[in-house]
């Protein structure tokens, strides 16, 4: 009845982890996730739709300085 027993494990430790990364990093995901749709519905970047104007800005400009009347 003196006898205690002792439990030994012998395998791997579990990983510890971060509770608030793990939530920051989901929260980053989903954001990612609703950029991407939107920017499928609502088609193409700020970058690509002012460079689209300044050429096509060029282009009247050129098109207008080539006028034979004023």
């Amino acid at each position: 009845a003196g006898i205690i027993a002792r439990h030994r494990y012998a395998g791997p430790m579990a990983e510890i982890t971060n509770l608030n990364r793990f939530r920051k990093t989901r929260a980053r995901a989903e954001k990612k996730a609703k950029a991407d749709e939107n920017a499928a519905k609502h088609g193409r970047s700020k970058a690509a739709r002012s460079l689209d104007k300044a050429r096509k800005d060029k282009t009247v400009t050129r098109l207008d300085q080539h006028k034979r009347e004023p």
